[in-house]
């Protein structure tokens, strides 16, 4: 049981939430990213929540893991893990991008195969339809030319891709995780829980009524939130987004505790 936990635990920083607090929210990154981008996020939220950041296998303190390119697997994986880490209180999901998607598939997968739907999905930078999900052709193009195509984006810190070193630890990471997005087919699966949404005013990937098609996915489509920013709008838009979710969080868990819902 040690050694399993474990293994369990390093899919989530940090390891250990307090054992008080009313809610777990686990935050997934977008592709290419790791629980470092959360870093500044998870001392926002209020004590009631407990935020996890997800540490996805081959990068960082994972580095030793082989990297992933089919997002069955991964959110195969991931599902068991947050699984095993359930201890009763009531969970919600966050993702940026492919993130978002990762967060959606991982809900379903939780509510079929474990019976346990997290109370929320929220998902930002990404929508199950209107999002331009990348091509096999510009995974695979030259270093160089992949960092121009992602920094174009917009929003994106340059730092990470200014710095040799970083890019070193960045590119391989990233082209996997695009490698699941581009492979991933889309099934229409419900999700099995209320949905929130979060984007950028300028972000190309997403086209103007992209967030509405949350509205055939989910029971219950709680809206968009649009910030100023390309598609790495949430660095600059950390704090209004745990507020709004801390705010869903909160009157949901406060749901689940009436008999009948």
């Amino acid at each position: 049981m040690v050694q399993r936990r474990a293994i369990v635990n390093r899919w989530f920083q940090p390891d250990e939430v307090p054992a008080d607090a009313a809610v777990r929210l686990f935050l997934l990154p977008y592709a290419g990213g790791n629980a470092g981008m959360f870093r500044d996020w998870l001392p926002l939220f209020p004590a009631d929540i407990a935020a996890q950041a997800v540490q996805p296998p081959g990068r960082l303190d994972r580095r030793d893991e082989p990297l992933v390119t089919d997002l069955g697997p991964m959110t195969e994986a991931l599902g068991e893990a947050i699984a095993a880490e359930l201890d009763g209180r009531p969970f919600a999901l966050f993702g940026h991008s492919m993130g978002g998607l990762l967060a959606y598939r991982v809900a379903v997968l939780l509510a079929a195969e474990y019976g346990t739907p997290p109370i929320l999905v929220a998902s930002a930078g990404w929508t199950p339809e209107g999002f331009s999900m990348p091509t096999l052709e510009q995974v695979q193009l030259p270093q160089p030319e992949l960092v121009s195509w992602i920094v174009g984006l917009g929003s994106l810190p340059p730092v990470i891709y200014q710095d040799p070193e970083l890019l070193e630890l960045t590119i391989p990471p990233t082209r996997a995780d695009l490698t699941a997005c581009a492979r991933y087919v889309d099934d229409g699966a419900p999700v099995p829980c209320p949905v929130i949404s979060y984007t950028g005013r300028d972000d190309p990937l997403l086209t103007a009524d992209a967030p509405e098609s949350w509205n055939g996915r989910s029971p219950e489509y709680l809206g968009n939130s649009a910030f100023p920013g390309g598609h790495f709008f949430i660095y600059a838009a950390a704090l209004p987004i745990v507020t709004d979710l801390t705010r869903h969080l909160r009157r949901l868990a406060a749901l689940t505790s009436i008999p009948g819902h």
